[in-house]
Parts: structure tokens; C-alpha cells; sequence
């Protein structure tokens, strides 16, 4: 597997972890970020929590097109919530797009070395 997925498989993991343990704790930033605790919080917490787990397996099976293939996903949702939340000023948002130009380069490299 390449050093770009291994990264951005690391950088999902870096990124969702204490954001999950801050939605978890209810911790204020990410009341601040997230919203107060409703279903949907938590319908969000289970994907980032699966985003973690898929992540890690895949930094152990080494499959690079299931890895290309979450990553996609993540880049598609990433770059669409600033048109979900209406605002390019959220945190949140701002990290999604980091985060998916990230993953962007990743893809691009995967694809240039088929």
C-alpha cells in the first residue's frame, strides 16, 4: 500500500479519535462545533467511529481499493458540508476541507502509479 494511503488512513485516525472522545464526553468545543446532543450528533459520532475502525483494519489487511474507496466517500461528504451546514466559517467545515484536499492528493497519487 502506498505511503500517501497509510497516511491519510493515519491522518482519519489522528483527526477522529479525540474528536470522538469530545463528542462522547459532550465536551464544550464540540458542543460548539457539533451542537448540542441529538440523534443526529450521534448518527454522525457511529460514522466517524466506523471512519476510525475501517481506517486501522485497513492499515493491517493493506487493501488499497477499499482504502481508495473511503477515502472517496470521505472526500465526497467532506467537500459537500459546507452546502449542508450553509456556512464555510465551521470549524468542522474548514477541517473537512483540509482533510479532503489531503485525501484528494492521496487519490490522485494512487491513480498516476495504476
Amino acid at each position: 500500500m502506498s505511503t500517501m494511503i497509510i497516511l491519510s488512513l493515519l491522518l482519519n485516525i489522528a483527526v477522529l479519535i479525540p474528536v470522538c472522545a469530545g463528542i462522547m464526553t459532550n465536551a464544550s468545543w464540540a458542543q460548539q462545533s457539533y451542537g448540542e446532543a441529538t440523534p443526529a450528533r450521534g448518527i454522525l459520532l457511529s460514522i466517524y467511529l466506523s471512519i476510525i475502525a475501517v481506517s486501522a483494519l485497513l492499515l493491517v489487511v493493506s487493501r488499497t481499493e477499499a482504502a481508495a474507496a473511503l477515502l472517496l466517500v470521505q472526500i465526497v461528504y467532506k467537500v459537500t458540508t459546507p452546502f449542508t451546514v450553509r456556512s464555510i466559517k465551521n470549524p468542522v467545515v474548514i477541517s473537512n476541507l483540509f482533510i479532503a484536499a489531503f485525501h484528494t492528493a492521496t487519490i490522485i497519487l494512487v491513480w498516476r502509479s495504476l
